[in-house]
């Protein structure tokens, strides 16, 4: 059993930058893989970032490829989003979720999930 709380989304404009964190309650972490997602209004949930229960292998939508970076730290069960160059496009409740297998890209395939946090961008 996984609980995972998300923080950090907030309002920004076009251009800036944010960083969110999700921390995670549980002893089994490390052996998940770990994602980001987010659903804008009337918008299915896609898929933002993954990133593999090392570390070692990260996986991005292209829509984000070059601006997001994801990264976890399993020592104190925490996995980041980075998230530069902001565009009104990226608006959304960002969430994070964890799996069984890395590099998934579909919400199905994640067996846990946070509340979520909103993301704003003006223009």
């Amino acid at each position: 059993q996984v609980q995972l709380v998300e923080s950090g989304g907030g309002l920004v404009q076009a251009g800036g930058s944010l960083r969110l964190s999700c921390a995670a309650s549980g002893r089994t972490f490390s052996s998940y893989a770990m994602g980001w997602f987010r659903q804008a209004p009337g918008k299915e949930r896609e898929f933002v970032a993954a990133i593999s229960w090392s570390g070692g292998s990260t996986y991005y939508a292209d829509s984000v490829k070059g601006r997001f970076t994801i990264s976890r730290d399993n020592a104190k069960n925490t996995v980041t989003l980075q998230m530069n160059s902001l565009k009104p496009e990226d608006t959304a409740v960002y969430y994070c979720a964890a799996g069984p297998w890395g590099g998934r890209k579909l919400p199905v395939e994640y067996d846990y999930w946070g509340q979520g946090t909103q993301v704003t961008v003006s223009s």
